[in-house]
């Protein structure tokens, strides 16, 4: 069997679940990568056979969406792109909300099945945000096109939802506490960010960003650059995590039942979306950082808990569902 498989590199999540899930796909056929967007980071093993810059998001310092960023980066190319993109070619087109192939498949009449964390949002009953934000919505909901989904989420929503996929780095851990805080908040600058947590000088910050290229050190804060292996042992060792409002990272944190403080982007539905449902788990959630950060912060360390996160269903489990499904 010959298998396509769509990322979108809006940020690391998506590909480093690729990562992950590429053993296991290799177990049923030859499996060729398409990656879209130029926000991810992450250095990465797979066989990436095709790439386009598709949709990427771009981010003000003060931790904010630019918006019209975004747009210019937009081309009539993806059009061509799509058109030429020989999905036709596979048996299977999986596709982890990716919009040129699903574009490709839509030309072409080809089925694909949409795969991932955004594709729980098939689903009515995956948690959303309270705010109002119909476009955020409508894209969550139409930017693929599939036949079919199977997606992941925190907890089961739906038939079709299943618990998050844990690299297995983690899975096999042993998790230690050695008081250091682990933070990846991407939409904030190091020149914003840094003043925060100068201040909390009885705290040791590992923060992971991509505006370094080597590990640097400034009195309590060590800054590293975005690194698979590096954030993994980060997390594994670390007290508790400061994130965004993105998917893998808080599963895993979860998972090893670290604490977790989520700052989500600002007027990204998703992350929000992703947000509330941490906050229905117990999960404390701040708007954004700004003046009240040092108290928020202590009310954090001192009185939150820790939410563990247990998985009904193993890689190889979710693979297999992957796979099955696709026979229907």
């Amino acid at each position: 069997m010959k298998i396509f498989y769509a990322i979108q590199g809006t940020g690391n999540g998506h590909l480093s679940r690729a990562i992950q899930l590429y053993p296991y796909l290799q177990k049923y056929g030859e499996v060729d990568f398409f990656l879209s967007g130029s926000n991810s980071q992450l250095n990465n093993s797979i066989p990436i056979k095709f790439k386009s810059k598709g949709v990427s998001l771009f981010y003000k310092h003060t931790g904010g969406l630019d918006y019209m960023k975004i747009l210019k980066s937009l081309s009539l190319n993806l059009y061509k792109e799509a058109k030429v993109l020989p999905v036709e070619q596979y048996d299977l087109v999986i596709n982890d909300f990716e919009f040129v192939s699903s574009l490709a498949c839509s030309i072409k009449k080809v089925p694909c099945i949409q795969f991932g964390h955004q594709a729980s949002f098939q689903s009515k009953n995956t948690p959303r945000s309270k705010s109002l934000n119909p476009i955020g919505n409508l894209i969550l909901e139409n930017f693929v096109k599939s036949e079919s989904y199977v997606g992941l989420h925190f907890n089961s929503y739906d038939t079709n939802i299943y618990n998050p996929i844990i690299k297995d780095e983690i899975i096999i851990a042993q998790p230690i506490n050695d008081g250091h805080i682990t933070v990846y908040l991407p939409q904030y600058s190091i020149h914003f960010l840094e003043p925060y947590l100068l201040k909390k000088r009885n705290f040791h910050f590992e923060v992971f960003t991509k505006e370094v290229n080597r590990i640097v050190c400034k009195n309590n804060i060590t800054y590293f650059p975005i690194n698979n292996n590096q954030f993994s042992n980060s997390l594994i060792r670390c007290y508790g995590i400061i994130t965004a409002g993105g998917f893998e990272t808080p599963a895993e944190a979860m998972y090893m039942n670290k604490k977790v403080l989520s700052i989500p982007i600002k007027n990204h539905f998703e992350q929000a979306c992703n947000a509330f449902a941490l906050e229905q788990l117990g999960i404390k959630v701040l708007k954004e950082v700004d003046k009240r950060f040092s108290e928020q912060f202590d009310q954090w360390v001192n009185n939150s808990s820790a939410i563990k996160l247990d998985l009904q269903h193993s890689t190889a489990d979710i693979v297999e569902i992957l796979m099955n499904q696709t026979k229907k």
